[in-house]
């Protein structure tokens, strides 16, 4: 859906623009609305604008149960009983058991599951409407989407952006939680690289 050169290109440009201040980040962006960019930037800042709408029934619709997969393995566990792993440590035994089945290093999980990107909430909305947006929505789309379907940009856009809202961060388990579809799949096996991926990117905010 995406090659690995547009993901080195963000996190140049990012290296680049994070010397400067928020006031400067800013500017950037201004200049950008005025330059060959206008188009790419109306139609992210549209999606962005679409996503504003969903937001006042995100809580409503919030996914409620994960689809686990590692391979062909796969098993269902409740957002609530993920949360409570990720933010506590403790396991149900349904998920104990899921872990275990599918060789998944609790801690390792846990962590690239609440490892965030943390800035200041502006920035990041500022971010998440700009040409890196949809970027950052595939990185995160390949281990959070709906169950047995492609990656919906403008649902997981808008888990996010609620997440900015709530924690002034983005992270794993914040897009699922807040996933506008009762229902959620989350792929194991590419957690660890997508973590990886994130933690590079947080480092330059």
């Amino acid at each position: 859906m995406y090659t690995p050169n547009y993901v080195s290109l963000a996190l140049c440009t990012l290296h680049t623009i994070r010397k400067f201040d928020k006031m400067q980040i800013s500017q950037i962006f201004n200049r950008l609305n005025n330059s060959k960019f206008t188009k790419l930037l109306s139609q992210t800042v549209a999606l962005g604008v679409s996503a504003f709408v969903l937001l006042s029934t995100t809580n409503a619709n919030a996914a409620e149960q994960v689809v686990l997969k590692y391979g062909t393995f796969q098993g269902q566990v409740s957002v609530q009983e993920l949360s409570q792993f990720t933010e506590t440590g403790k396991t149900t035994p349904t998920l104990q058991a899921y872990l275990d089945a599918a060789q998944q290093d609790p801690a390792v999980a846990r962590k690239a599951l609440k490892a965030p990107i943390k800035a200041d909430p502006a920035f990041l909305n500022n971010l998440l409407s700009s040409w890196a947006g949809p970027i950052l929505v595939n990185q995160i789309g390949e281990v959070v989407h709906p169950p047995a379907g492609q990656l919906d940009q403008q649902a997981l856009r808008s888990a996010l952006s609620t997440s900015i809202q709530q924690n002034g961060e983005v992270t794993l388990l914040g897009a699922i939680q807040n996933y506008p579809n009762t229902s959620v799949e989350l792929e194991g096996d590419r957690l660890i690289s997508v973590y990886e991926r994130l933690s590079s990117l947080a480092e330059l905010l």
